[in-house]
């Protein structure tokens, strides 16, 4: 069973439908038990930082997050996912982030050909290759949706990259914590494909 945790944040139902659709065992939920009994766990999202930490501290979950992570239950974080997984954010200056790895959210520098927010599709290159990109060719296209992104201290856990005016770090992983700042939910096929790289982390395949 997969649990995607329940903070009132946007983009559930889809990360839930397509869960579904790969014909996983899918409970939205805002239990401690009902997500440390989970095999796999995911912290989607869609909106601001620190409305968000405000949320997962008001539902008592920063606690349960950190005993996914310690008792090594595969933990995905999706778009806002990501950046909460980090100490900090420039969209709510202090904050504290999660902090399960080392870096900073910073806001997507204004230039030339560079909209603000970064909506669309991107082709991704692998720095460090990923179990979350298992037979997913270099180049292939995900769907962002994001004014913010990752700079992580640890340049190893940096999987995927992509550009946008600056390089992008797109996916990242640490034992057993990863994250995508794009949305495979919304990524058809590739994205498809990435969500199924995770159930098999899950399964012990990958």
């Amino acid at each position: 069973m997969i649990a995607i945790i329940d903070y009132d944040a946007g983009n559930i139902k889809s990360v839930e439908k397509a869960l579904v659709a790969l014909g996983q065992d899918v409970v939205v939920t805002r239990d401690k038990q009902t997500i440390l009994g989970a095999d796999g766990v995911i912290l989607p999202g869609v909106g601001a930082f620190g409305d968000a930490m405000q949320k997962l501290h008001d539902y008592d979950l920063v606690k349960t997050i950190y005993d996914v992570v310690e008792k090594k239950i595969p933990f995905l974080g999706i778009c806002l996912g990501l950046q909460l997984m980090f100490e900090s954010s420039e969209e709510t200056p202090g904050v504290e982030g999660l902090g399960l790895l080392k870096g900073k959210i910073v806001r997507i520098p204004e230039g030339e050909g560079v909209k603000i927010p970064h909506i669309g599709w991107n082709n991704l290159a692998y720095p460090n290759m990923g179990r979350l990109f298992k037979d997913i060719p270099e180049n292939s296209y995900v769907y962002f949706v994001h004014s913010y992104y990752l700079q992580a201290e640890e340049a190893e856990i940096v999987r995927a990259t992509c550009d946008y005016g600056v390089t992008i770090q797109a996916s990242v992983e640490k034992d057993n914590v990863f994250a995508c700042q794009f949305h495979p939910e919304k990524s058809s096929a590739v994205g498809m494909k990435i969500l199924e790289n995770f159930i098999n982390v899950v399964k012990g395949e990958v």
